[in-house]
């Protein structure tokens, strides 16, 4: 059995309605000034002002920070730094996507233990404790409330630096289905895939033990479940609560397992051609579970029967693959380079790209040149 070592550090606090005690669990930590991170999209759909009534009717002090956006870059965090700097604050609530959950994160590394964000690239370089943090998901995809990870881009480079340090867990994750509800569809489709993929990755990887799966596995049964319901009914709150709850555990699965091929081939695409990630990992997908599975068909075989328990082995890999391409092409996502106007004469520097992702590590069958290429042009 593989050894683990894991802690939750985070409180999860799930239902319908529960944004309404966001202003008393602040008001826990006693903060003079709340910061709150949060992009112009959730301004536009109302949650800001959702979240600061509930925190102004808790007599709260409130500041906050929107000048960042998809995919939060360090010169996005520097500004961020900029901010907490004037304001001061002893709370940090990171509302929205994974993206301002992301840039939060981001912010409390380097406010709390000054440099640059680039000095925490990386595991375990935190300096000193960080402030804590609530997590106001309104999106069912990174997970990133239950990671102790920052996903920032380099702005000169492009490069995805994963910072990571126990210190940086969110103390609170407030899940409630009915913030997600005013996604756009397409956003919906998007992060609902980068989800489904946490939960079959994490699933599969050389650093898999009994906590990771137990995650994986429970994940990807609320996921597979929820993901067309929620494509055809928008408003089904049971649909939306299974891919809130789902994706949260797919981002606990994260914290202990890490993730895979699919990650580290995908992250090439979003850096030099702006492909939004749950659009690139999810096509990446069904390539790298086809060649996991000549080695490892009995793992996904143990996935699968969460939703067809008479599955057999040999057939799990191809089913498994085919069920990733037709929640794609359910939710109007392209399956092929082609189809994203990328020329194959790019997959040489994705290659060498791919190769450089720390995530690509984990994979349980070890990507090569060979087999990093094979699988680009199996989707090209």
């Amino acid at each position: 059995m593989q050894p683990f070592d894991t802690h939750s550090r985070t409180r999860v606090v799930f239902g319908e309605g529960v944004v309404r005690q966001l202003g008393q669990l602040a008001s826990t930590y006693r903060p003079r000034c709340v910061l709150v991170v949060c992009d112009q999209g959730i301004i536009d759909a109302g949650h800001f002002a959702v979240a600061v009534e509930h925190l102004q009717s808790a007599g709260l002090q409130i500041a906050s920070f929107h000048d960042f956006g998809e995919n939060p870059t360090s010169d996005m965090v520097d500004a961020g730094v900029r901010r907490a700097a004037e304001v001061q604050p002893d709370l940090l609530i990171g509302l929205g996507g994974g993206s301002s959950m992301d840039c939060c994160k981001g912010i409390n590394f380097v406010y709390s233990c000054g440099g640059t964000i680039h000095d925490y690239h990386g595991v375990g370089k935190a300096t000193t404790d960080m402030l804590p943090m609530i997590a106001v998901p309104t999106t069912s995809g990174t997970g990133s409330e239950a990671q102790s990870f920052a996903l920032i881009s380099d702005a000169a480079t492009h490069t995805k630096m994963a910072c990571g340090d126990p210190r940086a867990a969110c103390s609170i994750a407030l899940l409630d289905p009915a913030l997600t509800v005013t996604q756009p569809p397409r956003v919906t489709a998007l992060t609902g895939i980068d989800a489904i993929s946490h939960a079959i990755e994490t699933y599969v990887t050389s650093r898999r033990n009994p906590m990771s799966v137990t995650y994986s596995r429970r994940a990807f049964a609320l996921l597979a479940t929820g993901f067309s319901q929620v494509l055809r009914e928008p408003t089904d709150l049971e649909a939306r609560s299974n891919m809130q709850v789902g994706a949260c555990l797919a981002g606990m699965a994260i914290e202990t397992s890490m993730l895979g091929a699919a990650h580290a081939t995908a992250n090439p695409l979003t850096a030099r051609h702006d492909i939004t990630h749950g659009q690139a990992v999810g096509m990446m997908l069904p390539a790298v579970i086809r060649m996991n599975g000549q080695v490892h068909a009995d793992w996904y075989a143990e996935l699968v029967r969460e939703v067809d328990p008479s599955i057999q082995i040999d057939e799990a890999p191809d089913r498994l693959a085919d069920m990733v391409v037709h929640w794609m092409r359910e939710a109007g996502l392209a399956t092929s380079l082609d189809e994203l106007s990328i020329p194959e004469t790019g997959i040489d520097l994705f290659v060498e790209d791919a190769l450089k992702q720390w995530t690509g590590t984990f994979n349980p069958i070890p990507l090569d040149a060979d087999r990093t290429r094979n699988l680009y042009r199996s989707v090209a």
